[in-house]
């Protein structure tokens, strides 16, 4: 075939995308606008580079976000694959070391043979067979061209990510290791915790509500986004510490503080808060502040984080931020086959579909891969079981009520109820939704790993 497969995005969705597309005999063409034009939130010119936390989710079989990673090592999904070679301890979640994972995925797709590389900026939708995986930092051309073609204004909400530290700057007269209930793959425990009396929890929380915050107008290097100031939307799954913190004085310590599973081992007894580190480099030498998306301004990160035990003196080699995140309003313009159905030869994948979490924007971005390649070869595109945590987000993200549309991370709650009639615990219930799905998923596999060339990864 002359026709070539044009993938606009080279991140999580549209580096799964090529892959898969190439691997079914399609020649493919992925654009990269880095590091010719840069987003502010990205550090490196790596494929697939991990821009909030370095953390995929649970990594547990009957949990959402492990049952999600187990359908896509079922659809043999080079991302999860090379995130599992790059893992680091992280207790029972799939946590990489940024730079392995991101050099690893670059490395496969530039050395396909039938993918090629380009590192400009699309301005314009191209014709032909394409898939827009370009993710919430779509460049402000690129935007403007998907608002004329779909004739509605690109939804969005602001994101933030968390700062990173140096281990050796933590003190461990204070923190100390350990992971929630004994889990974990290192016997001290993969976790570095904080512990915070109530007294400590309460100046802390205090200080958070106070501290002095960039204005959202000054996102994204200053560029006007065009939102409210009085009017900020965030999405919910990733609010800013100092956002949830100001909903309720508990909120935090019933959220990413929460102590449970912990106990500290000067006092032998379970502190009232604690503030988690999680390694973010398979050195050990980098870690990032759990839940601590922030939109403080830089010397209130250092103020504030600084009140922390254990963090006094704590250097910071990433300070926290908040960037826009675009979205399309799926519900209604995208079938479940992620293509748009005003034009059947154009697809849609990733974060900017709606869909949220890492491995949430890696399975459009295989589905969006898989069924270009069967279009581009005359066969019949395929839609994910709803069964399946997939085909759940990828149903919740075409099908939800327009007027109520958020993004969406894998969750229980948007799988199709269970035929067991019989009375289960909340786990049990788990247990069996993950068993259907990944019954099913096997099933979908089989079909959709028809055209594919061996090869390795």
């Amino acid at each position: 075939m002359s026709d070539r497969l044009k993938v606009i995005g080279g991140g999580l969705a549209g580096s799964e995308a090529a892959w898969q597309a190439a691997q079914r005999g399609i020649s493919v063409e992925i654009y990269e606008m880095r590091p010719a034009v840069e987003t502010g939130a990205h550090t490196t010119e790596y494929l697939a580079e991990l821009v909030c936390s370095n953390s995929l989710g649970s990594n547990i079989p009957d949990r959402a976000s492990g049952l999600l990673k187990e359908e896509l090592r079922s659809l043999k999904s080079l991302l999860i694959e090379c995130a599992d070679r790059a893992a680091v301890p992280a207790g029972g979640a799939l946590a990489v070391d940024r730079g392995i994972f991101a050099s690893r995925v670059t490395e496969i797709i530039e050395s396909h043979p039938l993918i090629e590389v380009i590192r400009e900026e699309v301005k314009e939708i191209p014709n032909g067979s394409v898939i827009i995986a370009s993710g919430p930092l779509t460049s402000r051309s690129l935007s403007d061209a998907i608002k004329k073609l779909i004739g509605k204004e690109n939804l969005y909400f602001y994101d933030a990510i968390a700062p990173i530290i140096s281990i050796e700057s933590v003190n461990f007269d204070i923190a100390f290791r350990g992971s929630r209930y004994g889990r974990g793959s290192q016997v001290e425990g993969d976790y570095i915790n904080c512990p915070l009396s109530e007294n400590q929890y309460q100046s802390f929380v205090k200080a958070l509500k106070s501290a002095e915050r960039i204005a959202l107008k000054d996102v994204d290097r200053g560029v006007d986004t065009g939102v409210d100031a009085g009017a900020k939307e965030y999405f919910e799954g990733c609010l800013p510490i100092e956002v949830l913190a100001c909903r309720d004085e508990k909120a935090l310590a019933f959220g990413p503080l929460r102590p449970v599973g912990l106990k500290d081992p000067r006092t032998g007894r379970r502190p009232y808060a604690v503030v988690q580190l999680r390694q973010d480099n398979l050195l050990g030498t980098l870690y990032n502040l759990v839940g601590f998306q922030t939109n403080l301004k830089v010397s209130e990160q250092r103020r504030v984080f600084r009140m922390i035990p254990g963090l006094e003196d704590v250097e910071f080699l990433r300070f926290g931020q908040m960037h826009r995140n675009t979205f399309i309003h799926s519900p209604g313009m995208l079938d479940p086959t992620l293509q748009l159905k005003s034009r059947p030869d154009l697809f849609f994948a990733g974060q900017i579909t709606g869909v949220e979490g890492y491995a949430g924007n890696i399975a459009t971005g295989l589905l969006a891969g898989v069924n270009a390649a069967r279009l581009m070869q005359s066969l019949q595109p395929v839609e994910a079981p709803k069964t399946t945590m997939i085909g759940a987000l990828i149903h919740y993200a075409t099908n939800a009520a327009p007027a109520d549309y958020q993004p969406m991370k894998a969750n229980f709650g948007i799988l199709p109820p269970l035929a067991i009639r019989e009375k289960m615990t909340r786990r049990e219930r788990a247990a069996n939704y993950s068993k259907r799905a990944l019954r099913n998923i096997i099933e979908f596999a089989t079909s959709v790993d028809e055209m594919m060339v061996p090869g390795t990864m």
